[in-house]
């Protein structure tokens, strides 16, 4: 039985990176519009106050993975994970936005009436069922699946007697020190754990079946400190971000049109930082191009340090199973350990995993079509953040944050109440919305909204053509439809 029924202008689901940023926008261009944000979780922060293994941080520079509206004023430019979820929160603090939310409340179904150009949502809240109804849903839920990670069936796990640990649930109690440990795995995660073991551990193996193309940076950015204190936080910041957008583009762009030049580039840094004569080509060699995959960031190098001084090492084979006391390969070597990390991957999850349902119509997320990746075909007065694989998330949610106050002042100026992306062009070929050979995206990609062949529809890795097109682009472009509530007859009169 549902307990309680309110409306609010905008509601937005999640409370993490992207939430907050979105609550900060509608806030700060609508301060009388009431609004609300949903939280599953207990805590503000999303991933990065789920993830809490050993070194977590981020994989791109906090001065683009930070807010445009909000300096990243630490030396510090790769941050660690507890210093990113101060930043947020504190971002929602000092904005008063932790106080529009709402914790332990998952969105699990969404019902968009025509008629009454609004949806109804109802959530569980404990053993409590809540509904609510919005002008406009605003899902910030990202893609990951909160409550489960990606484990592959290993022959004989279950004999091995030592601790197996997932980094998507790491126990505080699990001490490392004076262990040997085996990780799973050659992505991000992998590669962040690794280092950080090896630090108390007794060694650290990273067991990999292929490699991934890992690239060194500097964990700090000299010119952002350097400018930050001649010109100040505030004005050294815009200029760091497009600074550090532009290097990114540059870096990506050659890598998809010279792709051997920049395996070239990123095996010889490899060869510099790693033990004379190692072998390079087995254990840091792809067999992909550079971006198929997301690169992996070795902040100074933290993993090849790690190697050199023998605290951890890299293998390069497939499981054949697991033995009492580690792992078996199917070289016929044997790993011992006493904590195996399966940093194998995570699973994703649309849109939290709300059902969608449009004047009664159950919407199936594959049949329709990302409008500017950030809005479906068919489905009115409803904006998703998704943000960019080949750079930081939080620039492209930023800019989803501008469009929505964009299109709302729009809706507003016109007298329009609904907005809906139409697809009917025929001509538009169907696409997937993540572009990316990822383990993870291939597992479920099949789940997810379709992009399409050309604009709005294709899928835009491009921060500068998407900050004219989101920023500055029409609103009415001519797929997007606007109209407003029907008018309500009024009744009868009852005859005598």
């Amino acid at each position: 039985m549902t307990t309680s029924t309110e409306h609010v202008d905008v509601l937005i689901i999640g409370a993490g990176l992207s939430g907050i940023g979105a609550a900060h926008h509608i806030q700060s261009a609508f301060p009388h519009r009431t609004y609300t944000i949903l939280e599953a979780r207990d805590a503000i922060g999303g991933t990065w106050d789920l993830f809490r293994y050993p070194g977590v941080r981020s994989d791109s520079d906090m001065h683009t993975l930070g807010y445009r509206f909000r300096p990243w004023t630490q030396a510090k430019a790769i941050a660690d994970g507890p210093s990113i979820l101060d930043y947020v929160r504190e971002t929602a603090a000092e904005a008063g936005i932790d106080r529009q939310i709402r914790f332990g409340h998952r969105a699990v179904r969404a019902q968009w009436s025509t008629v009454d150009a609004r949806w109804t949502v109802d959530v569980v809240h404990g053993d409590e069922p809540v509904r609510l109804t919005t002008s406009f849903l605003y899902l910030c839920t990202g893609y990951y699946r909160y409550d489960a990670g990606y484990v592959p069936e290993f022959p004989g796990i279950e004999r091995f007697t030592g601790t197996v640990v997932h980094p998507q649930f790491w126990p505080e109690d699990l001490d490392h020190t004076g262990k040997k440990v085996v990780v799973i795995g050659s992505g991000a995660t992998a590669v962040t754990l690794v280092p950080a073991l090896a630090d108390r551990a007794t060694h650290v193996t990273m067991l990999q079946r292929s490699p991934t193309y890992i690239a060194s940076r500097p964990g700090e950015d000299a010119i952002a400190n350097r400018l930050r204190r001649t010109i100040g936080a505030r004005r050294a910041y815009p200029v760091t971000r497009w600074k550090n957008v532009l290097l990114g583009t540059a870096f990506y762009r050659l890598a998809r049109s010279r792709p051997r030049v920049m395996k070239s580039l990123i095996r010889k840094g490899a060869i510099r930082q790693l033990p004379p004569g190692y072998d390079v080509d087995t254990h840091f060699n792809p067999r992909y191009q550079p971006w198929d995959q997301r690169l992996c960031l070795a902040p100074d190098g933290d993993l090849f340090t790690a190697i050199r001084r023998g605290g951890a090492s890299v293998v390069t084979d497939r499981i054949a199973e697991f033995t009492p006391t580690g792992v078996c390969l199917e070289s016929g070597a044997e790993l011992d350990a006493d904590i195996v990390v399966t940093a194998t991957g995570l699973r994703l999850l649309a849109f939290g995993g709300m059902d969608l349902v449009v004047d009664g119509r159950e919407v199936t997320l594959r049949d329709t079509m990302a409008y500017k990746s950030m809005m479906l075909s068919g489905v009115p007065n409803f904006v998703f953040t998704i943000g960019y694989t080949n750079a930081s998330w939080t620039l492209k949610a930023d800019l989803v944050g501008e469009y929505t106050v964009r299109l709302l002042r729009y809706l507003d100026a016109r007298g329009y109440d609904q907005c809906v992306p139409a697809d009917d062009d025929p001509t538009v070929n169907r696409q997937p919305l993540l572009d990316f050979q990822a383990g993870y995206v291939l597992r479920s990609v099949d789940e997810f909204p379709r992009s399409g062949s050309r604009t709005p529809w294709r899928l835009g890795m491009s921060y500068a053509h998407d900050v004219l097109n989101l920023r500055y682009g029409r609103i009415d472009d001519g797929v997007l439809r606007f109209s407003r509530r029907p008018a309500v007859a009024p009744p009868m009169p009852r005859a005598a």
